[in-house]
């Protein structure tokens, strides 16, 4: 089990706000998972071939097409926040 300052921890990083009913069930289910890692960590391996894709030799990516882009206009109709053609966020990195 995790315990609770860091499953708050990560609440805060995450910008989520948990009740205590939560906080406890993220401490099990997060604990859970761990003890999920730690078990896969320890499976012996040996003899078993390494791959770098599931994809059985076919390229899973389509062809690099070029296709006429979406509207600019139409697109920034759809932020709460527009300058100069741009959307705007809140910082969140630094001061």
């Amino acid at each position: 089990m995790i315990d609770r300052e860091r499953v708050l921890h990560i609440a805060r990083l995450a910008r989520l706000n948990l009740t205590g009913e939560e906080v406890e069930q993220f401490s099990r289910e997060l604990g859970s998972v761990i003890e999920y890692f730690e078990q896969i960590k320890h499976t012996p391996a040996e003899g078993v071939e390494t791959t770098g894709a599931m994809t059985r030799g076919r390229d899973a990516l389509r062809d690099d097409i070029p296709i006429p882009s979406l509207d600019r206009t139409a697109i920034l109709r759809n932020g709460p926040h527009i300058r100069e053609n741009h959307f705007t966020v809140p910082k969140v990195i630094g001061g």
